[in-house]
């Protein structure tokens, strides 16, 4: 089966990898991949925005099956273009894809559906979300509506933060269209967790819980990023607030779907926040997450396509998840500047020897090859995971990866899993 896994990421390195594992790929190619991809794929140009070039990449390279990766191309329909081409695809399709296309379509949803999440209000006049938070008189979450490349929330610690969020998004325009509406919401704490569910249109799978990290710096401190290091399993997910999960936010979320018609095939990622054992929901994304994904293919058991071609067909009735390794952890190595104004084309030295280590993969995020050399062309950079048998092991294995890579003002965080670890490393 030749097989195109369409995104340059670590998610797509990620899952590449698992892909060029199973018996029954006989070509891969990633489209357009990155410095890690080209050692395990073919590597093709492609905008990963213009849905027309997937398809006629996909015609062109007579492709029998397509893994989605990122949010954009998914929003804007790709799938649905590859399945009227008759390319059967992995991920929702346009209609689907708005639960993260659109944080207000999404927010409403849950509340349509009774799926426990914050109190929220939606505004497209600055003025008008200015009087609502002087007359609410505390701080509120910013989120932008549409797709910022998971950097368009702005967790806001008292009014003023708010109303400076607002002026940003919204008088400035600092997220462009995507915040021409944004949504104020009530601000939850607890743990943030990440489940993720793959679904064939009528049944569901789900998938081990992960914790990610958002934070830039240690102790969860500094700006939002788009993720800087995630672990598996999270403690704070016992099986009592497992059940909880599946009985309060997935089964009403799936039959929402259901009941709504959109034909949910792909991977639905709940972001959650856990307090006192109770979940609430924070979002939805529609593919699988990153930096999650590298710590579920890290852990994963076996082929991974059959869990991918079960959703797209519409039957994941023979798919059972085995998940090999107990315990799982990623730390990402970010640019100089992340997540603001980064620097590109730094040599990176090492990977072979983290690579080396047993137990760990590096996952490619934002690299290319020039002449040869593996050069930093994103914001994040890395991820380097390793697993084994408890979260500690496992920290002091991927950090050790760590040590041994270097590019140029390479920033991370030294705590990734802290609520699980004794000591960071």
């Amino acid at each position: 089966m030749r097989v195109m896994v369409v995104g340059s990421g670590g998610r797509e390195h990620a899952l590449a990898a698992r892909l060029r594992a199973s018996p029954q790929v006989s070509d891969l190619i990633c489209a357009p991949g990155n410095g890690g991809t080209a050692r395990i794929a073919r590597n093709l140009p492609v905008n990963v925005e213009d849905v027309n070039a997937i398809v006629q990449l996909a015609r062109t390279e007579l492709v029998d099956f397509v893994v989605v990766g990122p949010e954009a191309p998914l929003v804007a329909g790709v799938v649905d273009a590859l399945t009227e081409a008759g390319i059967p695809a992995f991920g929702p399709k346009r209609a689907g894809a708005q639960l993260e296309g659109s944080k207000a379509y999404s927010k409403e949803f849950m509340r349509r559906h009774g799926v426990p999440t914050a109190e929220f209000a939606v505004f497209e006049e600055l003025a008008a979300a200015r009087s609502f938070v002087e007359q609410s008189g505390r701080a509120w979450v910013v989120k932008a509506d549409g797709l910022a490349a998971g950097k368009g929330v702005i967790v806001a610690e008292d009014v003023a933060e708010t109303l400076d969020a607002l002026e940003r998004m919204l008088g400035q325009r600092e997220f462009g269209q995507a915040g021409a509406r944004v949504v104020l919401e009530q601000r939850l704490r607890g743990q943030e967790v990440s489940y993720h569910i793959v679904l064939d249109g009528q049944r569901y799978l789900p998938l081990a819980a992960a914790q990610d990290h958002k934070r830039l710096g240690d102790g969860d401190r500094g700006p939002n990023t788009g993720g800087m290091g995630a672990y598996s399993p999270p403690p704070v997910v016992t099986p009592e607030v497992e059940q909880r999960i599946l009985s309060q936010v997935v089964e009403p979320t799936v039959k929402g779907l259901i009941s709504d018609g959109l034909d949910f095939r792909g991977t639905l990622f709940i972001g959650l926040m856990i307090e006192d054992g109770q979940p609430r929901v924070l979002e939805y994304n529609t593919r699988f997450g990153d930096p999650e994904t590298e710590v579920l293919m890290a852990r994963w058991g076996g082929d991974i396509l059959p869990l991918l071609l079960g959703a797209a067909s519409g039957d994941l009735s023979q798919v059972t998840p085995r998940w090999d390794a107990a315990v799982a952890l990623c730390v990402v190595l970010a640019a100089p500047g992340y997540p603001g104004n980064i620097r590109k084309g730094l040599p990176i030295t090492g990977l072979d020897v983290a690579a080396g280590i047993p137990g760990v993969m590096v996952a490619h995020a934002g690299t290319q090859l020039q002449d040869g050399v593996v050069q930093t062309s994103g914001g994040r950079v890395l991820c380097v995971t390793a697993t084994g048998d408890q979260i500690d092991e496992v920290a002091d294995r991927a950090y050790q990866a760590v040590a041994a890579l270097h590019f140029d003002g390479m920033q991370y965080r030294r705590d990734i899993g802290h609520h699980a670890r004794r000591a960071p490393c």
